[in-house]
């Protein structure tokens, strides 16, 4: 859907500038079944509590909790969390970040819905779901148990450069979600994405402006003296440590990942 292209994108041009866009291991937290897999076609790992439907090459899914990654210092060139850190109870965002940070190498990125004008624009959006009579999303009702994260928990991270950027106009992204209330407009709007990308990306671009629905920060380390650690391939003999498909999720509708 259109909706995952606008926070992807941005990410695969963070990716593009540092390098690490056809190369370089990476994380992504919350991943759900898909994650950047459905735009960048290299390995990566997808860590989730659970993975409501079958994982999708070129994803290696891995269930673990964000809070407590089961992996050691440094493993990872980039981590990547889009769109989840608001689904964490508030008391354990600090925790998922320095997580995310500890495994990382070189690059960390989070994007997530901040402020309350997000925040209205997602109770809004709930209310015409209840009025049509038809069922939220489950990401959107959890979207109401807390108030979106903020700048604040990304200040004063020793080793670290922090920047700031937004990203999917507020106006933009409120009519989006509407019309993706439609099957018949997500199955159109997956026609131009497939066989003119470029195109579709220079479009969402021109409608990238404040006031934003999104923020991402951008966390790039100071220093990477210490020797990075590759990611294997999970082998045949560790595959049943691998979660095997089941019902629940995470964040934004695609088991903790895709609006």
């Amino acid at each position: 859907m259109l909706n995952w292209a606008v926070r992807y994108y941005p990410i695969l041009q963070i990716l593009k500038s540092e390098g690490l866009l056809a190369d370089g291991s990476l994380l992504e937290i919350g991943s759900g079944p898909i994650g950047i897999g459905g735009f960048r076609d290299v390995p990566f790992i997808g860590c989730d509590l659970s993975f409501a439907t079958k994982p999708k090459p070129p994803m290696f899914p891995i269930k673990a909790s964000a809070a407590d990654l089961p992996f050691s210092d440094r493993t990872f060139d980039v981590v990547l969390s889009s769109d989840v850190l608001e689904h964490v109870p508030p008391p354990l965002r600090s925790k998922v970040i320095s997580e995310a940070l500890r495994v990382a190498e070189k690059l960390v990125i989070f994007g997530f819905p901040c402020g309350d004008a997000a925040w209205e624009s997602d109770r809004e959006l709930l209310e015409v779901y209840r009025k049509s009579n038809r069922p939220a999303p489950e990401w959107l009702t959890e979207h109401m148990d807390a108030r979106f994260p903020g700048p604040e928990l990304f200040s004063g991270l020793e080793g670290w450069e922090v920047e700031q950027l937004g990203n999917d106009n507020l106006q933009f992204h409120a009519w989006l979600m509407r019309r993706e209330m439609s099957g018949l407009f997500c199955r159109a709007s997956k026609i131009p994405m497939r066989l003119a990308p470029a195109i579709v990306e220079t479009a969402l671009r021109r409608t990238d402006r404040a006031p934003y629905y999104r923020q991402m920060f951008i966390l790039r380390r100071r220093s990477a003296a210490s020797p990075k650690h590759s990611v294997q391939r999970p082998s045949a003999a560790a595959k049943h440590l691998v979660p095997q498909p089941e019902q629940g999720s995470g964040a934004d509708g695609e088991a903790g990942s895709l609006e």
